[in-house]
């Protein structure tokens, strides 16, 4: 127990990067070295493939463990914030590209969805009770009502409550048109006081 505590120590403080939490991985990790050398095999960059045949049979581990074991204990540890160049100031770190929309952007994408959703409500109260439930009920909900289920709410004809949906959608349109205008033509910022 004591040989387990120590190997299991140096497989953690090996690297910062977790090495091997698998009954292979950790195999691999202590035989491995020693299996290159006895192979002639220790500068090699990759093994061969009959060399990683050879090992994963010795081990009883698949060949893809052995590949990927190799790389990890050949390369070292390298810090992002090293340097790419010795005179440079640029970082490795400054190579990551992260593909999801930065901080300003995810903000601006928020902010502009707010104020679309104020002018709607705006919008919406402009038309009747009548217009509005058939808008929200026809082109604002998940699952939209049939154009029969609202002419039997309100005892009309289904090209009547088209009409109205029509009509109350080219209001909706308008009065949202009115508003981006109105708010483009305010001043962005507030001048400042002396």
């Amino acid at each position: 127990w004591i040989r387990a505590s120590i190997q299991e120590y140096i497989l953690h403080s090996w690297s910062l990067v977790k090495m091997g939490t698998t009954a292979a991985q950790k195999k691999l990790f202590f035989n491995l070295r020693k299996l290159k050398g006895q192979m002639q095999a220790i500068e090699e960059g990759d093994l061969t493939p009959e060399q990683v045949t050879k090992i994963a049979t010795r081990l009883g581990v698949p060949e893809e463990e052995v590949v990927n074991m190799n790389r990890r204990l050949s390369g070292p540890d390298s810090s992002l914030n090293a340097p790419v160049k010795a005179e440079g100031d640029m970082e490795w770190q400054d190579w990551l590209v992260d593909d999801s929309p930065n901080q300003e952007a995810r903000l601006g994408e928020s902010q502009e969805l707010g104020q679309r959703k104020g002018m709607l409500a705006a919008a919406l109260k402009q038309l009747t009770d009548r217009e509005r439930h058939i808008i929200v009920e026809r082109r604002l909900v998940d699952e939209p009502k049939t154009l029969e289920d609202l002419s039997t709410k309100y005892g009309i004809s289904r090209e009547r409550v088209r009409q109205i949906e029509v009509r109350a959608f080219d209001k909706l349109q308008k009065a949202m048109k009115n508003m981006v205008v109105e708010a483009a033509a305010r001043p962005t910022t507030q001048p400042a006081r002396a």
